[in-house]
């Protein structure tokens, strides 16, 4: 199985939620998990967040940062290109999502297109879990 992960759902790999073991099952049986390299950026930010919100303390934050900056290195990036960001445009307005869902969603289409083998979006945003399913994904959670 190949799975592409948006950051709702990697970000439950590092900070605890009800749906981090179901995730963390995607991912161990998995043969690849993949995901777009905004999700450096928006996973950083979601660390961030959970900061300033006290989720978790600034000790806490750096361990989970360095667990991601860790397994950033196995994970498989999609590149981020104008003609991504065209087709996640149209995404965009075609299925009214926000601008980095139709991104990863662009990503992941592209991603199957390219390798020609079956992609799961593993995706807890429903706009986006829909939208996957319409444009031809398997998605996760079924």
């Amino acid at each position: 199985m190949i799975i592409y992960l948006d950051t709702s759902a990697l970000a439950k790999r590092y900070i605890r939620e009800a749906e981090s073991d179901e995730v963390n099952n995607w991912i161990s049986s998995a043969v690849v998990v993949g995901t777009a390299l905004i999700t450096h950026t928006e996973m950083a930010s979601a660390l961030a967040k959970a900061r300033r919100m006290g989720f978790l303390d600034g000790g806490q934050i750096r361990k989970l940062w360095k667990e991601f900056l860790n397994d950033w290195t196995v994970l498989a990036h999609v590149d981020i290109s104008e003609f991504m960001i065209v087709r996640a445009s149209t995404l965009a307005w075609d299925y009214d999502l926000r601008g980095y869902d139709a991104v990863h969603l662009a990503a992941a289409v592209l991603w199957q297109e390219h390798t020609r083998e079956n992609i799961y979006l593993g995706t807890f945003d429903r706009a986006l879990w829909g939208a996957a399913k319409q444009v031809g994904l398997l998605v996760l959670p079924e």
